[in-house]
């Protein structure tokens, strides 16, 4: 990027998700914000309360709300998280019909408005709804890609510094698969300060540890009851859209697409990445034992079954 660029990023969505991307983009100086909804004065009201906090948490972006596409023009990085919320007893799976749609819409004015952009999808169900983006925008698919993987690893890594009292600073996970009960969490690439969690932990624990993580975002839809998830999906977003506006060369899970990696293709899925300014431009592929290996294919079957479905509906 040119010396002395200011980064323009686009949120699509201005719920709890969104407007909480714009927060955290701003605290970190990322570049401005251009927060995007079709409710009347809900992008605008949030984005002036959201500039009115910035001489007291002090950071200088500018961010503003809008009603019109054509204002994400030029955007560097656009992540979109529009789209209807899980209610409890909803699959993410659930959303398909609605949310597919509402992503059909925003794909075609990101690609009249920042076709050099590069996308983020958050919209559950996230690996359908970033394969269903990245065929309707066209883009390399280094440029297209999905949140879930750093948000499953994330949690896991909260469930591991509270299982065992230690600083989350200090745990490192890896997440793979679909974002969803059939994602597949690796125990043994689970470190704390580099002990494996194995060294650390009886094997009952770790499966609890596990089974919480598949499950998290459906623990906090059952205890909000109105809602979902937000705080750590927007975080994750953003770490994501961190490292590529900052170039920082990171290694993070996320949804990319696949083109033989773990014997998979044509598929979006959770795998290691090297996050830059390319967007996705190396996705490492672990060894990994035979039944992980099982679990990412039934995983990436459900993705395909999503893929199908918006294929039946007409909207893919």
């Amino acid at each position: 990027m040119p010396a002395g660029k200011r980064f323009k990023i686009a949120s699509i969505g201005a719920g709890n998700v969104g407007a909480t991307v714009a927060q955290y983009c701003v605290e970190l100086e990322l570049g401005d914000v251009v927060l995007t909804d079709i409710i009347e004065g809900l992008p605008q009201g949030k984005a002036l309360d959201l500039t009115e906090a910035g001489p007291i948490r002090g950071y200088s972006c500018k961010v503003h709300g809008t009603n019109y596409y054509k204002d994400i023009e030029g955007a560097d990085i656009v992540i979109v998280t529009a789209g209807l919320p899980r209610k409890p007893g909803m699959t993410r799976l659930d959303l398909l019909e609605k949310n597919g749609a509402i992503v059909s819409g925003i794909c075609e004015n990101i690609k009249r408005y920042a076709p050099d952009s590069t996308v983020i999808v958050v919209t559950n169900p996230l690996d359908v709804m970033v394969y269903l983006a990245y065929q309707k925008l066209g883009f390399p698919p280094n440029r297209v890609m999905g949140m879930a993987g750093c948000l499953d690893s994330a949690r896991m890594r909260s469930f591991v510094a509270m299982e065992l009292g230690v600083s989350m600073k200090n745990v490192d996970t890896m997440v793979l698969g679909s974002h969803g009960d059939d994602m597949v969490p690796l125990p043994h690439y689970t470190t704390v300060s580099g002990i494996p969690i194995t060294k650390l932990l009886p094997q009952e624990r770790i499966d609890a540890i596990v089974e919480r993580t598949r499950k998290g975002g459906g623990e906090i839809v059952a205890l909000l009851k109105t809602g979902s998830a937000f705080y750590a999906p927007a975080a994750s977003a953003v770490r994501m859209a961190q490292a590529i506006l900052r170039d920082e060369k990171q290694v993070l899970p996320c949804a990319a697409y696949l083109t033989g990696q773990y014997g998979l293709n044509d598929v979006y899925m959770g795998v290691p990445c090297v996050l830059g300014q390319d967007g996705v431009e190396r996705i490492l592929e672990l060894e990994i034992s035979d039944e992980d290996r099982a679990s990412l294919h039934k995983s990436a079957e459900e993705v395909r079954t999503g893929i199908a479905g918006l294929r039946e509906r007409g909207i893919l």
